[in-house]
């Protein structure tokens, strides 16, 4: 196998096994559903950029922090249109049957996407690597550059402002509705 052809697989596997890590990750960033894709196609486009620099120990902590900046610039260029962000576009009618179940996770991912979009960008990287990624304190130290006790630090005010802000939707919407 030449060394083009390797890459090219090592880059296929990481697409293949960190894909659905990388959406989930941008939207828990702030990136709209439509446009996490683009913005994932972005985070893959560095890292193939980029791949001979990395190590493979060290690929879901580059692809982490490549989320990280490639969603604060989807957020910025978000703020700059004039399109309403978030804006109720009438959807084609699917006959299926609803079911509860999807509705009530569909919900209650609406209001984790808001409250983690309301975290500062510090805490809410924490938070996401570490509560929902699963991800190991000393790797998101790895990957956010920055000591464990920094990590445990920010965790835990993390914890405390999704609690608050969980606690507020329950006292005012009842059933965790979002806005």
């Amino acid at each position: 196998m030449t060394a083009r052809a390797a890459e090219d697989a090592r880059l296929r596997r990481i697409v293949d096994g960190y894909h659905d890590f990388v959406w989930r990750s941008l939207r828990r960033m702030g990136v709209p559903e439509h446009a996490a894709e683009d913005a994932a196609q972005q985070v893959f486009l560095v890292l193939s950029h980029k791949l001979d620099l990395v190590a493979p120990e060290n690929e879901r902590s580059f692809l982490f922090g490549t989320v990280v900046r490639v969603a604060s610039g989807v957020r910025r260029a978000q703020s700059r249109r004039r399109e309403v962000a978030g804006a109720v576009v009438d959807e084609p009618v699917d006959d299926a049957p609803a079911a509860d179940v999807l509705i009530d996770e569909k919900k209650a991912r609406a209001v984790l996407d808001e409250i983690l979009h309301a975290m500062p960008e510090d805490l809410r990287a924490v938070f996401v690597l570490f509560e929902l990624e699963e991800v190991a304190a000393s790797e998101v130290a790895d990957v956010l550059g920055i000591p464990v006790g920094t990590v445990a630090s920010r965790l835990r005010r993390a914890r405390e402002v999704f609690h608050a802000a969980a606690n507020r939707f329950k006292r005012t919407r009842g059933n965790l509705e979002p806005r």
